[in-house]
């Protein structure tokens, strides 16, 4: 008998492509798939249970499904995508608490997946070049998804030491690209007219969409537990990925583009955080060396190959919008 993996967040497109995914894994016997609304899109083999993971009848489902592996994806990153900041932070911070409470109470599972994010070290002046595993933002997330993440994160490492005999894997992805991601960065470089900090040129470190599905489905099937940076090999800087991708773009003063952000936000035109600002201020850079010696996963692109394949996709649109313009 192989695995049987529940994913949480497969109304998402990112949670639905996993899922999917999973299922052509020969070690998984049965994947299933939770959300509170039913997914869009073919989900193949793909056994949909419409629960909310903020309600503690997700305990009844790992019990009646005898899932052994649960992958965490319904963690959100912009607010406008989940009705605000305030049921943002509910799905996020108590869906994760409520699915982590049934997981340690079940006596069927064996490992759990969480795919969490880079953006949980913030971007900063004093960062450095390259932050590793061990390390922690240089300033604490006041707001917003950092802060979500970091809440989320501690509360996985509490159930990791309440459940020593459960291998937990925390999986901090770089920020993903693909022609069919859409994100808060993936949004930015849709614009037709790309703003930048005047005086800043941050370092972007990328993860293939691709990619992401192949860590998380052989994070499930390995059960390596610990904490991973994962992101494609090399950086790039955002000027060089504005003059790749052939956009026009203006420099403007850091309290300009985060007013230019917040009006973007309210028209819902690109959800432009603080978070985001800071990134595309200072960027960020991380070691990836565990992913390669402790969790055994190579990445298939490199950041460059990364960005090179989302351009094919997005540069014509971009082009056509900014001639209009």
């Amino acid at each position: 008998m192989g695995r049987v993996v529940l994913v949480t967040g497969i109304s998402r497109d990112i949670g639905r492509r996993f899922a999917r995914a999973a299922t052509g894994d020969p070690s998984i016997d049965r994947v299933i798939g939770v959300d509170a609304v039913p997914p869009r899109g073919d989900i193949g083999d793909v056994s949909f249970v419409r629960a909310d993971i903020r309600n503690p009848v997700i305990a009844k489902v790992i019990a009646k499904e005898d899932v052994d592996t649960v992958v965490h994806m319904s963690v959100i990153a912009t607010p406008g995508s989940a009705g605000g900041r305030g049921t943002m932070k509910e799905l996020n911070v108590i869906g994760s608490m409520q699915l982590l409470a049934a997981c340690q109470k079940s006596a069927t599972v064996e490992r759990l997946v969480v795919k969490s994010t880079t953006t949980v070290y913030g971007s900063g002046p004093r960062d450095p070049a390259m932050f590793t595993e061990d390390m922690g933002p240089k300033r604490l997330p006041s707001s917003g998804y950092a802060k979500d993440v970091y809440e989320i994160e501690g509360y996985v490492r509490g159930f990791a030491r309440r459940r020593p005999d459960v291998d937990v894997t925390m999986i901090r992805a770089a920020n993903v690209v693909g022609p069919h991601v859409s994100s808060p960065l993936t949004n930015y470089f849709r614009l037709p007219v790309i703003p930048r900090v005047l005086g800043f040129d941050p370092r972007l470190q990328l993860l293939h969409e691709d990619d992401l599905m192949r860590v998380l489905c052989h994070a499930a099937t390995t059960g390596v537990p610990g904490t991973f940076n994962v992101a494609g090999d090399g950086v790039m800087t955002l000027s060089q990925a504005v003059r790749r991708l052939g956009t026009p773009s203006v420099s403007l003063p850091r309290f300009a583009v985060g007013r230019l952000g917040s009006t973007m936000r309210q028209a819902r035109v690109s959800d432009f955080s603080p978070e985001q600002l800071g990134f595309l201020t200072y960027g960020r850079g991380v070691d990836t060396t565990r992913m390669r010696t402790v969790l055994g996963f190579e990445p298939q692109f490199t950041t460059a190959e990364t960005f090179a394949d989302f351009c094919q996709s997005v540069a014509p649109a971009v082009r056509e919008g900014a001639g209009r313009a």
